[in-house]
C-alpha cells in the first residue's frame, strides 16, 4: 500500500477532496450554514479560495502582500475559480526547493515567515478540515486516504489551544471532546473545534 510521506502529496489529496465536494455546491447552496462562525457557504468558499491565492502567492515568495489575501466577489462561477485557485497552489507547492523556502503568512502571525514544509502543513489542515465543512454544510459525506490524515493528525495535534481559540476571528475553536472509538479525520475534526452538531459552531 502507498504511504505519503511528503506533506505537499497529502496536500494536494486533501484540496483535490474539498474541489470534488465544492464541485457538488449549486448556487441556491450558498446561503446555506457552514460549521465556520458567521460565514455562510458563500462566505466560505470565498475565504477559501483567497486562500489557495494567498499561499500560492507566499510559496513564490509574496505572501507578505496583504492584498493575496482578500477575499473578493465569487463571480459568475465561483466553483470553477475556486478549482483553478486549488490547481495554482498545487502547482506552487511543487516546485523544486519549495520546503525549505520562508513563507510570509500574516494571517497566521504578521512579522514572521515559517519554513515551506511547516507553512504546507498548517494549508493541509485547513483544507481536511475545510473539505468537511462544505461536504458538512451539503449534507454529504467526506473521505479522505489514511495515508493523508496520517500526516494531517500529528500536525493538528500540535496547533495551540487555550485561550487563543476563544479570540474573535481565531482560525480555530475549541478542542471538543474526542471518543474512543473515532477515527483519525473525527480526531482532527475534533482537536481543531469540530463536531457534527457545531453547524454555525467554531471557525
Amino acid at each position: 500500500m502507498h504511504t505519503i510521506l511528503d506533506v505537499r502529496e497529502a496536500d494536494a489529496a486533501a484540496v483535490r477532496a474539498s474541489v470534488a465536494v465544492v464541485r457538488r455546491l449549486t448556487a441556491a447552496d450558498l446561503g446555506r450554514a457552514t460549521p465556520c462562525a458567521d460565514w455562510d457557504l458563500g462566505a466560505l468558499l470565498a475565504h477559501m479560495t483567497v486562500q489557495h491565492r494567498g499561499f500560492a502567492a507566499a510559496a513564490a515568495g509574496h505572501g507578505g502582500d496583504l492584498s493575496a489575501w482578500q477575499p473578493g466577489p465569487l463571480g459568475d462561477n465561483p466553483v470553477r475559480a475556486y478549482a483553478d485557485a486549488a490547481e495554482r497552489v498545487i502547482t506552487a507547492f511543487a516546485e523544486a526547493g519549495v520546503l525549505e523556502r520562508e513563507f510570509a503568512l500574516p494571517e497566521v502571525r504578521s512579522g514572521q515567515s515559517f519554513p515551506g514544509r511547516i507553512a504546507i502543513g498548517f494549508h493541509l489542515v485547513d483544507y481536511v478540515v475545510h473539505g468537511w465543512d462544505v461536504a458538512t454544510s451539503l449534507g454529504i459525506p467526506f473521505g479522505l486516504p489514511a495515508d493523508v490524515l496520517a500526516v494531517a493528525l500529528p500536525i493538528a495535534e500540535a496547533v495551540p489551544g487555550g485561550s487563543a481559540r476563544t479570540t474573535p476571528g481565531a482560525a480555530f475553536g475549541p478542542a471538543q471532546p474526542i471518543t474512543g472509538e473515532a477515527t483519525a479525520l473525527d480526531q482532527i475534526l475534533a482537536r481543531l473545534g469540530r463536531s457534527p452538531e457545531n453547524v454555525g459552531g467554531s471557525r
